[in-house]
C-alpha cells in the first residue's frame, strides 16, 4: 500500500533528489534526559553503542546529505568538538545559539540564511529510527511535491510508536494531508522527529524564542502539511529509561 493514499495519477518519484542539506536539531538542555544531561548535552548521549547524534549523522550519509547545520546551545563546545572529530567527511555548519537558546522555531530563522537547499530536512537528535525495505530520507523525498506541499512529515503508527507514551499527533487524510489530533481524542500518527521543509514556511516569526509548530500550523491551515509512513522501526528516545528499552529492542531484532 502506498504511504501517502494519492489520487492514481500521482506517484511517489522514486529516484527523487535528496536534499544536499539537513538542519540538526541540537541545542536543547535535553531535561527531560537528566540527570545523563548535567555532564553532557543530550545528542552525545550513547545508545546501542553510538551517540543520538551520530545516529543521525550516519543515516544523513547514507542517504547522500552532505551538508549538516547544527545548532547549538548547551554544552556547545563538546558538540563542536565531537562534530570536529566524528563528522570531518561532512560539511559541518554551526548555528551558533549560545547567548540564547531559540527553541525549534527560533533556532529555524537564525540559521535560514546558512540552509542552501529548499526544500531541505530537519531532524531532532531525540529518536533512534532503523529502516525497513525503504530508507526513511529517501522515502520522504519520493513523496515531496513542491507544489502542493510546504512540510512533510516521517510519522510512525501510533501502535509502533516505541516508548511513545502519548495519544499520538496526526490525522492523515486520504491524500496524506495532516490534521492536529482533536482534544481528548487519540490520533493513529506519532511524528518521528523527521521531517523535509520549504523555506517558504521559514518567514514572519511571531518572536525571537518559539516553536516549529507556528510553521506547522500555518501549512496545516493551508492545506499544505503532509505526512508519510516509515517502513522500519522508531524509538522515542527522551528519557533515561527509554534507552534502556531501545537497547534491549534492537538486539533482539
Amino acid at each position: 500500500m502506498s504511504q501517502i493514499r494519492k489520487p492514481l495519477t500521482v506517484r511517489p518519484k522514486l529516484e527523487a533528489k535528496v536534499p544536499e542539506t539537513a538542519m540538526v536539531m541540537a541545542a536543547g538542555k535535553g531535561t527531560r534526559m537528566r540527570p545523563l544531561t548535567a555532564t553532557r548535552p543530550k545528542p552525545l548521549i550513547e545508545v546501542a553503542g553510538s551517540t543520538l547524534l551520530d545516529h543521525v549523522l550516519d543515516h544523513l550519509r547514507t542517504a547522500g546529505v552532505r551538508r549538516v547545520v547544527v545548532n547549538v546551545h548547551y554544552f556547545a563546545d563538546s558538540l563542536e568538538a565531537h562534530l570536529k572529530s566524528r563528522a570531518r567527511d561532512l560539511d559541518v555548519v554551526i548555528s551558533d545559539e549560545r547567548e540564547e537558546l531559540l527553541e525549534t522555531g527560533g533556532g529555524l530563522i537564525k540559521a535560514k540564511p546558512l540552509l542552501r537547499d529548499d526544500p531541505f530536512l530537519c531532524i531532532n537528535t531525540d529518536n533512534i529510527w532503523l529502516d525497513g525495505p525503504v530508507d526513511g530520507i529517501r522515502l520522504l523525498a519520493s513523496h515531496w511535491d513542491d507544489v502542493r506541499m510546504d512540510a512533510l512529515m516521517l510519522l510512525v503508527p501510533l501502535a509502533r510508536a516505541h516508548n511513545h507514551s502519548g495519544r499520538g499527533d496526526f490525522q492523515m487524510d486520504p491524500w496524506g494531508r495532516l490534521s492536529r489530533r482533536r482534544p481528548g481524542r487519540m490520533a493513529p500518527y506519532v511524528w518521528t522527529g523527521i521531517q523535509m521543509l520549504s523555506q517558504r514556511l521559514l518567514f514572519d516569526p511571531p518572536a525571537k524564542v518559539f516553536s516549529t509548530n507556528v510553521f506547522w500550523d500555518r501549512a496545516i491551515a493551508a492545506g499544505r502539511c503532509y505526512g508519510v509512513v516509515h517502513q522500519g522501526l522508531w524509538f522515542d528516545v527522551g528519557t533515561p529509561p527509554a534507552i534502556a528499552k531501545t537497547e534491549a529492542m534492537i538486539a533482539d531484532g
